[in-house]
């Protein structure tokens, strides 16, 4: 039974997100082991929809590391623990909270075991910027723990680009890259456990630099990113990116003026008349509550997950007493097939 609820929430969540974004495009399924113990590193940009993105989709039924600070509703820990997060302790909440970790390690090293998947995410925090910033050593302390019990167990680590075309405009358009997996048992030394750190880090690092964009100059970022914009980069295509990104030199450029066509204004102003209450909504009273650009993409889809199934009955019930059920079900059928036009068609 659990299984059924969890994989209907998944194949709901999976259409949902396909009707919230443009395009969502999955490279390299094929990469993920399936009778294998499997950790999923992915880089982290857009706070939950990260996960929701891989979780629809993976070819495994993973566990999540998450931060521990969520779980101190009761209610959100008990569907947290449906959805098989597992809360992970960081120097910020506290440093005696640290204590706690080794029993979360524990608890890994056992779904490891028998061949499991956990997904966490190596850069320990969230950021818009393309880049793969330093990757914390937490997700090296799992896989010790676990070889220190089971010698021969041949973990699986599968690095995961997430790619935004831009991750806090509305519609967007996502790739998702699944890279080689690496063999942790061909990298760790038990004799020299920090240079096994470093040498699992590092190739994990470079693989993560190769399937998403990746402005390695801090100094300049600003103006690498605005010369691929100014060459219509490919952000969805992270390995012609970085090629491009290869070629560029440190100078500043003008961006051009952006200038819609006429067919895209009137494609937008006919869907934002015919959505106003619900834009209204989310422009006037839940955008201004966003506290992090991070988080706009995930608040954004929350907020359209439950805000237009009621539009549509609203609107349907209003045709329904004015112009009876016949029109009122052809006119919300139109309404909804115009709004998943506009996602699809629609560039930002």
């Amino acid at each position: 039974m659990r299984n059924l609820g969890y994989n209907m929430v998944k194949i709901w969540m999976k259409i949902n997100l396909h009707l919230y974004f443009g395009r969502i495009e999955k490279h390299g399924l094929c990469n993920v082991p399936k009778n294998q113990p499997v950790l999923f590193l992915p880089n982290h940009q857009n706070a939950l929809l990260d996960v929701l993105l891989i979780a629809v989709d993976c070819n495994r039924k993973p566990w999540f590391l998450t931060r521990s600070d969520v779980f101190k509703n009761k209610t959100l820990k008990t569907i947290f623990d449906f959805f098989q997060m597992i809360p992970i302790y960081r120097i910020r909440d506290g440093r005696e909270s640290l204590k706690n970790n080794q029993a979360v390690f524990d608890r890994c090293t056992e779904l490891l075991l028998k061949k499991e998947a956990l997904l966490m995410f190596p850069e320990a925090n969230h950021n818009l910027k393309r880049r793969v910033r330093p990757l914390s050593k937490g997700f090296t302390r799992i896989l010790f723990n676990t070889l220190n019990q089971n010698d021969t167990i041949d973990i699986q680590i599968v690095p995961i680009g997430i790619n935004y075309n831009n991750a806090t405009l509305f519609p967007d358009r996502v790739s998702i890259y699944f890279d080689t997996p690496i063999s942790v048992r061909e990298l760790y030394d038990e004799t020299d456990v920090k240079s096994s750190i470093d040498r699992i880090k590092d190739v994990v690092s470079n693989q993560l630099k190769t399937v998403t964009t990746h402005i390695e100059d801090e100094e300049n970022y600003d103006i690498k990113l605005a010369q691929l914009h100014a060459q219509n980069a490919d952000f969805l295509n992270p390995i012609e990116t970085n090629l491009k990104l290869q070629q560029l030199h440190s100078e500043q450029v003008e961006l051009p003026a952006k200038s819609a066509a006429l067919f895209s204004k009137i494609f937008r102003l006919v869907f934002h008349v015919l959505n106003f209450p619900v834009l209204l909504l989310w422009k006037y009273y839940f955008k201004p509550k966003v506290w992090e650009a991070e988080f706009m993409g995930t608040l954004r889809f929350a907020f359209s997950l439950i805000s237009f199934p009621i539009y549509y009955i609203c609107f349907f019930v209003i045709l329904s007493i004015v112009v009876g059920n016949t029109i009122a079900i052809g006119g919300t059928l139109s309404l909804f097939l115009f709004n998943t036009a506009f996602v699809k068609i629609y560039k930002t």
